[in-house]
């Protein structure tokens, strides 16, 4: 393989690009994790952290990938055989069902097209149906990465409320938390799922559950087998700056200074930075005359964007065009969008020129596998940036 001159874009909508500043704050020698210089560094990240939950409430971290703080969320709050309400809004709403599944739950599935977000009338009408309370949870992914459709999760709180239903909320904010508007508390979140490759800036390795005292309440309640990802041990040693275990240091000072980064944008710059980038990218796939997958304007994702492919090309087949010739990597379509859509990444540390980089490529790519395109994206893209300027 040749080496290519220059930095290879990563578009893939996560793990993103780490910040030169992350990264310095990470290249740290290996400290005692049970010492007081960690214990005012730990503090701080836990006070850190909640601000971008937008909570007061704990919010508990695992040296895990999101997958794990999803079953966290599961196995600290529900009991064998329980039924959980799930809503199919792509690939990895999916996956969390079949994760509930071999955890001996009982998901029933809302079934979705793969290109809106949840329906919070849908919710309120099963759950108003369900008068014996056999629903314990409503699990909603707030971002799905797979098809770039964003669920109203305000709205599901109020659908969940008005049926008058009991049952916990839990929401998967992998793809959107610190990149859209989210509001643990504001919303009535029991928990809220996380992870550190995307939005924090961080490479994988950190996940999240932020927890309502609703949520801690019915943990105390819930018979599933759980050790490691028990919340009450790890909520009572956070609130001396500590861990049951051995944490991830490092990626812990990374997280310190992307949770400053965050503020030094300020979190309204940042969610309106990727609402314009994700309105730049939209224009530029319109005017190259493709469909965006997420068909609801209202739920359009300003992390990422997934386009469709005209029919007889393959999604994956054009991916490695623009890898070979460009040194792009652009995400591919999951389960069973698989080479129907391809998936731009536009989130986390990224910028203006970033993005427009990233479209021409695009489009250079379209032109080189010979795929039917207009030109004059990337133009359209420049045209909404510069209108847009000075928005965020």
């Amino acid at each position: 393989m040749n080496t290519m001159p220059g930095r290879h874009f990563l578009q893939i909508p996560g793990p993103t690009n780490v910040p030169d500043r992350v990264l310095r704050a990470m290249d740290m020698p290996t400290i005692d994790h049970r010492g007081p210089e960690f214990q005012a560094m730990a503090e701080r990240v836990l006070a850190g952290i909640r601000t971008i939950f937008k909570t007061d409430n704990p919010v508990v971290i695992y040296p895990a990938s999101g997958t794990g703080a999803w079953e966290a969320a599961l196995v600290n709050t529900l009991s064998p055989g329980d039924t959980v309400l799930m809503y199919e809004t792509g690939h990895f709403a999916t996956l969390w069902k079949s994760l509930a599944t071999k955890l001996g739950l009982k998901p029933e599935f809302i079934e979705g097209d793969w290109r809106h977000g949840a329906d919070p009338d849908s919710i309120e009408a099963r759950l108003r149906e369900d008068r014996e309370g056999r629903i314990k949870a409503v699990c909603v992914v707030h971002n799905e990465t797979s098809t770039g459709a964003v669920s109203p999760i305000g709205d599901v709180r109020k659908a969940i409320d008005a049926a008058g239903h009991p049952a916990l909320l839990m929401v998967d904010t992998i793809s959107s938390l610190a990149s859209i508007d989210y509001r643990h508390d504001e919303w009535g979140v029991d928990v809220t799922i996380g992870g550190s490759q995307k939005g924090l800036m961080l490479p994988p390795g950190l996940s999240f559950n932020a927890v309502s005292d609703k949520a801690l309440s019915a943990s105390r309640g819930a018979d599933m087998s759980r050790s490691y990802w028990d919340w009450n041990e790890m909520i009572a040693m956070n609130g001396n700056g500590f861990f049951p275990f051995t944490p991830a240091t490092n990626l812990l000072y990374g997280l310190d200074e992307a949770i400053r980064m965050l503020h030094e944008e300020g979190l309204d710059h940042v969610f309106a930075r990727h609402a314009r980038h994700g309105e730049a990218t939209r224009r530029a796939v319109q005017a190259w005359g493709l469909d965006v997958l997420c068909a609801e304007p209202a739920h359009y994702s300003g992390s990422l964007t997934a386009v469709m492919m005209p029919g007889g090309h393959d999604a994956d087949q054009f991916r490695k065009t623009v890898l070979d010739n460009f040194n792009m990597s652009l995400g591919n379509g999951l389960s069973k969008l698989a080479g129907r859509v391809f998936r731009i990444g536009h989130l986390g540390d990224f910028n203006d020129l970033m993005l427009l980089g990233t479209l021409a490529g695009v489009e250079m790519g379209l032109e080189v596998a010979g795929v039917p395109y207009r030109p004059g994206g990337v133009q359209e893209a420049m045209n909404c940036i510069s209108r847009r300027s000075g928005d965020d």
